[in-house]
């Protein structure tokens, strides 16, 4: 693991303030390897890594939080998902050049949508998923806006990304909490100080003492972020299940066998006649030459 692939949790201990900052490099580079992104797609997937990572902190369960962007404009689709166990994968799709200028409404186009959603990992039926209204010029100024009318929390975000790193902070203030009355306020003041090169260079541990030196600040201690991708044989055969018998067995007259690609891993998954009649329990290819005749 790299030094800088890490969590690191804070809590200020005389103000109703609590926090986490996230730096991911060899993750980071990992998402990076599988595909060539875009600038403007680049920085939006890193951005939307740091945050799932950020959000996902507080996860009180075994499963996944699970960012997603559609969108109708160049910009089709962004998956981010974040484990309880502090893996990450990602993914993007685009369609056309994304300009260097455009907006994140833009890249989305009319229609675009952006999904929260939670995924515990016993009983995926139970899946919640929330909506991001599409408000404000930035991924963290969305996800402010939605932690504070959809879950009532006072939330600043603070993100940024390059070729090399992933990065961001985030403050919460405590519905509950006591002390000073104005922590909260300077808490956000000395954040809104970080610049993008500070994020994208320091240490998380050195991050906190350059913010918050003359708070009283509890760091717990620091979590370990790393790449992994959920994706398995048995996993895609469920997948390809779902695809019907006529599909598949359509797939297989043309072409032998039936090839899928995880998006996230670049794993290649190749199942041929055998495999795929055990899938469905039957003689696939019996049944796709008798309804051809």
């Amino acid at each position: 693991m790299s030094e800088f692939d890490s969590l690191q949790r804070f809590l200020f201990e005389e103000a109703p303030v609590r926090g986490a900052v996230v730096a991911l490099e060899d993750t980071w580079r990992q998402v990076l390897s599988r595909h060539s992104y875009p600038p403007p797609v680049r920085t939006l997937l890193g951005e939307l890594m740091a945050a799932a990572a950020l959000l996902g902190a507080n996860l009180k369960f075994d499963g996944s939080l699970i960012l997603q962007m559609h969108g109708t404009g160049v910009l089709r689709l962004v998956v981010v998902e974040c484990s309880h166990d502090r893996t990450l994968r990602a993914t993007a799709k685009w369609d056309g050049v994304p300009g260097a200028t455009q907006t994140l409404q833009q890249l989305l186009g009319e229609g675009g949508r952006f999904v929260v959603t939670l995924e515990p990992k016993a009983d995926k039926s139970q899946a919640w998923q929330g909506i991001v209204a599409l408000e404000g010029d930035s991924v963290a100024a969305m996800l402010e806006n939605y932690m504070r009318y959809s879950e009532q929390l006072d939330t600043r975000i603070i993100l940024a990304a390059d070729t090399g790193r992933a990065a961001g902070l985030l403050l919460q203030r405590l519905p509950d909490g006591q002390g000073d009355p104005d922590g909260w306020n300077r808490a956000q003041s000395l954040a809104e100080t970080l610049s993008a090169t500070e994020l994208l260079t320091l240490e998380p541990l050195q991050i906190l003492h350059r913010l918050y030196h003359e708070e009283t600040v509890r760091v717990f201690d620091a979590e370990s972020v790393a790449f992994a991708c959920t994706c398995s044989r048995e996993r895609v055969g469920e997948m390809l299940k779902m695809l019907g018998v006529q599909e598949a067995s359509d797939i297989l007259l043309e072409q032998g066998s039936i090839e899928i690609g995880c998006d996230f891993c670049n794993q290649r998954y190749v199942f041929d006649e055998d495999e795929v009649n055990q899938l469905y329990q039957l003689d696939v290819m019996s049944s796709a030459r008798l309804a051809r005749h």
